[in-house]
């Protein structure tokens, strides 16, 4: 099935010039999510991945789908003060200030093999800090998986020079 398809791009949202790739379109046609999961944890099934982390928000929607569809185990990261038990976290910068991503101190154990998804990879930012923090505590970060990745925004290189592997399912010209 072509992903790419049936992904809506919306222009000017959030502000005049974005052209927004809207997943939800993706993620309402049941074939085509299904095809999205499986292609997203193909890649991986015999990497003995011990736990899926997933970014908030709509990184959880794959990754909890792609945790399920290896068999193991999901971990939330997640914006600041959203977490209920201790966290570590990571602040990272956006083009006009910071945000930060947390995660619990006892998600991931040390050398616990760990794949990060998201649904989009733009300049890499998010999932930059993400992988940081599952380092932080020991995590061994296998591979950032994307559905959707902006090539033209560099994210792919600025995480492959982090020595990331970086898989996505299908890309967008522009920003």
């Amino acid at each position: 099935m072509d992903i790419k398809s049936l992904i809506r791009t919306i222009p000017d949202y959030p502000k005049p010039g974005i052209m927004f790739r809207d997943i939800t379109t993706l993620l309402s046609d049941a074939d085509g999510a299904r095809d999205a999961v499986r292609a997203l944890a193909d890649p991986f099934r015999d990497q003995k991945i011990e736990k899926v982390a997933g970014v908030e928000a709509r990184g959880f929607i794959f990754g909890l789908a792609v945790a399920i569809e290896l068999g193991v185990g999901f971990v939330p990261i997640r914006k600041p003060g959203k977490l209920p038990f201790d966290v570590i976290g990571e602040d990272y910068a956006l083009e006009y200030g910071t945000d930060r991503v947390e995660m619990h101190l006892d998600a991931t154990s040390h050398g616990e093999r760990v794949l990060l998804v998201d649904d989009l990879i733009a300049t890499g930012g998010t999932a930059l800090a993400a992988a940081n923090v599952i380092d932080k505590l020991g995590g061994n970060v296998i591979a950032c998986a994307f559905v959707v990745e902006l090539p033209d925004l560099g994210g792919r290189k600025r995480l492959e020079s982090t020595g990331h592997r970086v898989v996505s399912l299908c890309e967008f010209e522009g920003d």
